[in-house]
């Protein structure tokens, strides 16, 4: 049977479970964005659910989808042909990056770290599978570790991490080299903890394809292990082994204005985006939103992988493909959806954060991006507007 119509492709070749769990993470940004904030308790688990993850599903499934895109990738061709579509696609994702950061959405605008992801990937990409399994394994110890051991010789041992670069940055050498080291060690999303993030992805693609019944259902099976061991290690090591008394010792030492909170290492993990505190190591037993550790790495890929063969499996029915639809749709115009909704929420919609404006989000994206789809099935345009512009960008020379 052809790729193309086999089921839980699209037309397009793109696999629809893929795209799936990319909807479903555009939504969980919505949630994050503009939701009520996440506080346990009925509808509050949603936000709770998200919070972290979906930053973590983008990236994980950016790694995926890499590989994905190099089964498709003609072999033949020289320096030209390989790097130059990976240099415009970076360059375009980090000037998008920094112009919506610079209209202050209120958000952590990620698409500049995107930036730096792909160019880091590209070298990983030749490794054999079995190299590239064990890379990324070490990742997810080896760069929180990095985080943590770099943080004070960088001069953010307690605080000053989590923010993102922005075009003030650029009019000064020193702006030049924060932005370095946000993208690489300090930032909201930087390369120290949210690669290995690409690189689970990458060898989760190499190593399942999830056209096959079986090795979606492993997926879901082991990534759901996965995320029992990291999030409940957590667990027990906050709850059994007595991590959190000696993390609140370590705040009364290092962070006292976050002593009187009611839940102080949430206080501190609040202004510590993309890595932990470097003032105790139980610091990195915690697995609390974008807190970046192994642990939190290791459940979010969980998540990610279990998701991944969830919607294959679901994508193989005919009833599931069309539930389905609507999240497939979303997540092949992902990049379009995000910078829209970073737009909106730098105009008329800043500081929303609310049940309503989560669901106006959630429906406009939906309704929007399925009627795009309409509107330009057969053409190129279907892929979503800032898709097709990328895809024209980066088109290598001399194809059509």
């Amino acid at each position: 049977m052809p790729r193309a119509s086999r089921p839980g492709n699209t037309g397009s070749g793109r696999l629809a479970g893929v795209d799936a769990v990319r909807g479903l993470a555009v939504l969980g940004m919505f949630a994050v964005h503009v939701g009520p904030g996440a506080r346990p308790g009925g509808a509050g688990f949603l936000i709770i659910a998200a919070d972290g993850r979906a930053p973590a599903l983008f990236t994980l499934l950016a790694g995926f989808s890499l590989v994905l895109a190099q089964r498709d990738r003609d072999p033949a061709g020289g320096w030209t042909r390989r790097y130059r579509p990976l240099l415009i696609r970076s360059a375009i994702l980090a000037l998008l990056g920094v112009f919506l950061a610079s209209l202050w959405p209120g958000i952590l605008v990620i698409l500049a770290f995107f930036a730096v992801y792909f160019l880091a990937a590209e070298p990983f990409s030749r490794l054999s599978t079995p190299v590239l399994a064990a890379v990324a394994a070490v990742s997810v110890a080896a760069g929180p570790l990095l985080s943590f051991l770099l943080g004070p010789v960088f001069g953010y041992g307690t605080s000053g991490r989590g923010l993102v670069p922005e075009a003030a940055d650029f009019t000064s050498w020193a702006g030049l080299g924060r932005v370095l080291c946000e993208l690489l060690l300090t930032g909201a999303y930087p390369l120290a903890t949210y690669f290995p993030y690409v690189l689970a992805g990458m060898a989760l693609a190499r190593l399942c394809d999830v056209r096959e019944r079986a090795v979606a259902g492993r997926m879901a099976v082991w990534g759901t292990a996965a995320a029992v061991a990291g999030y409940g290690s957590a667990w027990l090591a906050t709850h059994v082994f007595g991590s959190r008394d000696r993390l609140l010792d370590a705040i009364a030492a290092h962070h006292p204005q976050a002593a009187a909170a009611a839940d102080p290492v949430r206080e501190v993990l609040r202004g510590q985006y993309g890595a932990v505190p470097s003032t105790s190591w139980d610091w990195l037993l915690v697995a609390d939103p974008y807190s970046q550790t192994p642990l939190e790495t290791l459940g979010n890929a969980g998540v990610g992988c279990a998701l991944i063969g969830l919607c294959a499996l679901a994508a193989r029915l005919r009833l599931g493909a069309r539930l389905l639809r609507p999240l497939t749709v979303l997540g092949a115009m992902a990049l379009s959806a995000y910078v829209v909704h970073a737009l909106v929420l730098a105009g008329p919609a800043h500081g929303a954060a609310s049940w309503p404006a989560w669901i106006a989000f959630s429906a406009a994206a939906l309704t929007l991006t399925w009627a795009w789809q309409r509107l330009y099935a057969g053409s190129p345009l279907h892929r979503g507007p800032l898709e097709h512009a990328l895809r024209l960008a980066t088109r290598p020379e001399g194809r059509g």
